[in-house]
């Protein structure tokens, strides 16, 4: 893929950097002909330069560059512009299928007689392994080895498969299992701000901008690279050299003022951030932090703020790069000329904050004076519902009572556990977890973690006996600060040992619990708690056997654990009795901003970074012993593979894509599904249950049980992938009232089943099929097999109240309309029951957005037509659900 295109608007400099000479596309040469862009917001500046770099009169034009520079006019626009990142950043859960998909587009390029190393990145591909160690062993020194092995026995066949990848993709690196968290580890080692390459003789610098087959990649923003979560698709799309088009966004300035009161963390902020910011509605926007706050604001910090921003809504969440960044940069390790060319190249082009330039123009402005932040947690189900710590007792006995349906006269009881000198009630805490790279990332939130730990351990304190706790860093340098602070002892007198180096907890690999507790638990209906320092609470997602589930700081998990209870008020009751006999309250051990900021000076330096990243390809003893085919050009599929599978994406296509696609008619209705139905609903990443068509799967080709694994770690198989769509254990289709879980009915017999047996039913009877949702529909992870099963289920159409991003681009791309009800409609505004048939008309002459009509035939010969808005949003999404999906559309181009 070339770097450049033919600069008609003349705007190639040079820049001299430390003795060297760079080229870049100077904004304000751009500004000579484009007019007066100076306020224009960082994140469109980034989009700017995009567009005169690869500018070539085609895909890249001087109008989409006009578009942007026009923005600042109404501070929105209506313009698309394509954009293609400097690289890509995979993790495994969604790396595995990616590779797949690739693998068997080289298989389906040698059935179009075409070049199957045509099939190849076009631009540097980072997968980090970090998605596949679960917590089955916890609180003990052996826990990190043991689950090393366990998962080393599980994924052996996924690893070797990515080995294989490394070897037969150019451009393709593999971060090695039990390294860190994809997010922390490009945060620490793999970004570089301004990127590099060289072409026709001379070296160009711009933007490293980014995108990420997971959503938290947006964690990046904190250190002012551009990068945002898109699915496997697009992402396999843009690596493949495909520009990905987008409607140009509108950005919200999030002004910050103050300074963090005593005690309150980062986690605090970041949760109140969420919630104003989900409040606000920013689906589909940018939003860029900026204001005196800044100043002080350390980088750790902004990483976690942009960490959620998928959890508030937005594409990205931004920080301009400024002083912060670069003293970031040196102590990570970065190299001193990289440093001194992201400060000149960012100050060349006007994007350097550095107090001296206007504040950029916004569409909308929010404001929050941080010193006003207070200690929080939020949930039980959702990152957005914010609690005041003082409020959390008094808020779980409503939701107790209110959300979760527990009769008054059995909200207050507890339950023996078998063989134990202690009882369970509703919210007991039975997760305490550290975890995810939202906050294993941040210094000074670990550091309060273990120094917390610490006055706790001195004072005779201990984790409460049912509760599983868990240390899961997201890089080696969190454990060699740790350590050189002498925190580590405490931690895991406390059980808070090392469990292993991924995001564990955070996505459901929480691991089991005592069978004594689960049964406690499941026998008598209990509202068990979890508390950790994640990004996700959804419903189902952390354990099959804890419903209310709360994010929090790690000190605040390190205290619920000892205190392990939400019918506590944790901010006032005794957390427990010191060896003296004396009670001990969340203030006396809550560490001071002096006690944080001299361990962190006295722990944390360059040479942690460098020791920390030193091996960072080298990866486990296992690692290095797996046996991987090298040498082919295509993957030797193994026909009895439960992991790798050739998926089917491309069986009997031509070289040619048909003219249209028609109408949807005769359509029968597979699943009626509420608001905030999450990419957790519709393809979750947990446990594969035995009675599940997943399950039964897995036993008809020879797994036991034990060997199950995950979803996740299955994503390479379509045949458990697409019998996992709509699986959740939490899923409540409206067919079905009063049941929760993957069911459907069949039409006109009634007769109700599995979803995925109720669509290969219809799938026999060469019938399509509909989903019906409401608001936000594909909130959560942007995981591509939500989309990919929903399209090997036969769903032909995806009708809801309002998407999220990254599902409706997927759903595109994998050839499912999403469309959308007007404004004041939905499906109980229209009392859909589940037997009607649906017709969808219009698509056979389909343009971006257009006006379809949908026709329903209800069971009394009734009809009723209802108008709906198509969102394929762009002229490039047509043609790729004209050719079934983006794989196909890339595929032919490559073949032709």
């Amino acid at each position: 893929m070339k770097l450049v295109g033919q600069d008609s608007l003349n705007t190639c400099r040079p820049l001299e950097v430390d003795g060297k000479t760079y080229h870049y596309f100077s904004l304000s040469e751009a500004e000579k002909t484009l007019g007066s862009f100076r306020r224009l917001p960082n994140t469109l500046k980034v989009l700017l330069e995009n567009v005169l770099r690869f500018e070539n009169g085609q895909s890249f034009t001087v109008e989409n560059a006009k578009a942007i520079a026009a923005w600042l006019k109404n501070r929105h626009s209506d313009s698309e512009v394509p954009f293609r990142p400097a690289r890509i950043l995979m993790q495994d859960f969604t790396g595995v299928p990616a590779v797949v998909d690739l693998a068997a587009m080289r298989d389906g390029m040698i059935n179009l007689k075409g070049d199957p190393q045509k099939v190849n990145p076009l631009i540097p591909v980072n997968l980090v392994i970090d998605h596949s160690v679960m917590v089955d062993y916890a609180g003990s020194s052996t826990a990190l080895q043991n689950n090393i092995s366990l998962e080393f026995e599980r994924n052996a066949e996924r690893y070797a498969f990515l080995r294989w990848g490394q070897e037969a993709f150019k451009g393709f690196s593999v971060v090695p299992p039990d390294t860190g968290i994809c997010h922390q580890v490009n945060l620490e080692h793999i970004a570089k701000v301004v990127w590099t390459n060289e072409e026709d003789g001379k070296n160009y610098a711009y933007p490293d901008t980014l995108y990420g087959t997971d959503s938290h990649t947006t964690m990046i923003n904190g250190l002012g690279v551009l990068g945002w979560g898109v699915g496997g698709i697009e992402a396999e799309a843009a690596m493949l050299g495909q520009p990905i088009t987008m409607l140009i966004p509108d950005v919200i300035g999030f002004r910050l003022t103050g300074k963090l009161a005593a005690g309150v963390t980062a986690t605090d902020l970041v949760l109140t951030v969420t919630e104003m910011l989900r409040k606000k509605g920013v689906v589909g926007k940018f939003v860029e932090f900026y204001g005196p706050a800044l100043d002080h604001l350390p980088l750790y910090t902004r990483a976690t703020i942009a960490n959620m921003a998928p959890e508030y809504g937005a594409t990205c969440g931004f920080f301009p790069v400024d002083k912060q960044a670069l003293d970031y940069l040196r102590l990570t390790g970065r190299d001193e000329h990289q440093i001194k060319l992201v400060e000149a190249y960012l100050k060349a082009q006007g994007m350097f904050r550095d107090g001296s330039a206007e504040e950029p123009e916004f569409t909308d402005i929010l404001e929050l004076d941080i010193s006003q932040v207070v200690p929080s947690i939020s949930g039980p189900r959702r990152p957005q519902d914010r609690i005041s710590l003082n409020d959390a007792k008094s808020v779980f006995e409503k939701e107790l009572v209110g959300g979760f349906n527990v009769p008054t006269a059995d909200a207050d009881k507890s339950y023996p556990v078998a063989n134990a000198d202690y009882q369970l009630e509703h919210g007991s805490v039975v997760i305490a977890a550290i975890t995810s790279c939202t906050n294993t990332s941040n210094a000074e939130v670990m550091m309060a973690a273990g120094l917390l730990a610490k006055k706790a351990h001195a004072l005779g304190l201990t984790r409460k006996p049912w509760v599983k706790t868990s240390l899961a860093p997201g890089s080696k340098v969190a454990t060699e600060y740790l350590q050189k602070a002498g925190l580590t002892d405490a931690l895991n007198a406390l059980g808070f040992n090392i469990v292993g180096y991924g995001c564990t907890t955070c996505i459901g690999n929480s691991g089991p619990l005592a069978p004594e507790i689960v049964d406690t638990i499941e026998n008598n209906k209990l509202v068990a708690s979890a508390v950790l320092s994640g990004n996700r609470n959804f419903e189902g997602r952390i354990s099959p056997n804890v419903r209310a589930n709360y994010l929090a700081s790690p000190p605040l998990v390190v205290a619920y654990a000892i205190l392990g209870t939400l019918r506590k008020d944790i901010t006032k009751d005794p957390l427990g009795v010191s060896k003296e006999g004396k009670e001990i309250y969340l203030k006396d051990i809550w560490p001071s901003e002096q006690e944080i900021a001299d361990a962190m000076a006295s722990a944390i330096s360059k040479e942690e970074f460098k020791k920390g990243y030193s091996q960072v390809s080298t990866g486990p003893a296992e690692w290095q012993a797996l046996e991987v085919a090298t040498g082919s050009q295509t993957y030797a599929w193994a026909p009895d593979s439960t992991y790798v599978r050739n998926p089917p994406y491309f069986e009997g296509m031509g070289k040619e894509a048909p003219a249209k696609r028609p109408d949807i008619k005769g359509a029968r209705i597979l699943a009626l599904l509420g608001d905030n139905v999450t990419t957790d609903h519709i393809s979750p990443a947990g446990s594969i249950r035995k009675d599940s068509p997943a399950g039964r799967y897995l036993t008809e080709h020879g797994v036991k049980v034990n060997d199950f694994n995950s979803y996740g770690s299955r994503r390479g198989n379509h045949e458990v992938m697409m019998r996992g769509t709509f699986a959740n254990i939490r899923i409540k289709n409206e067919m079905v009232p009063g049941v929760e879980g993957g069911y459907s009915k069949h039409y006109p017999d009634g007769k109700e089943g599995a979803i995925y047996d109720v669509a290969m039913q219809y799938q026999q009877e060469k019938t399509p099929l509909i989903v019906f949702g409401g608001k936000e529909y594909g909130m959560g992870s942007s995981r591509d097999w939500a989309a990919k099963g929903t399209n090997l289920l036969g769903v032909a159409a995806v009708i809801a109240e309002s998407f999220e991003r990254i599902h409706r681009s997927n759903l595109v791309g994998m050839g499912v309309l999403p469309l959308l009800f007007e404004e004041g409609t939905t499906r109980k505004t229209l009392n859909l029951k589940g037997d009607e048939k649906i017709d969808i008309l219009g698509v056979e002459t389909l343009k971006p957005r257009q006006k379809l009509t949908m026709r329903i035939h209800r069971a009394d010969g009734s009809t009723q037509e209802v108008p709906l808005v198509c969102r394929v949003d762009t002229l490039e999404e047509v043609e790729y659900y004209r050719h079934g999906g983006i794989l196909p559309y890339v595929l032919r181009l490559m073949a032709q």
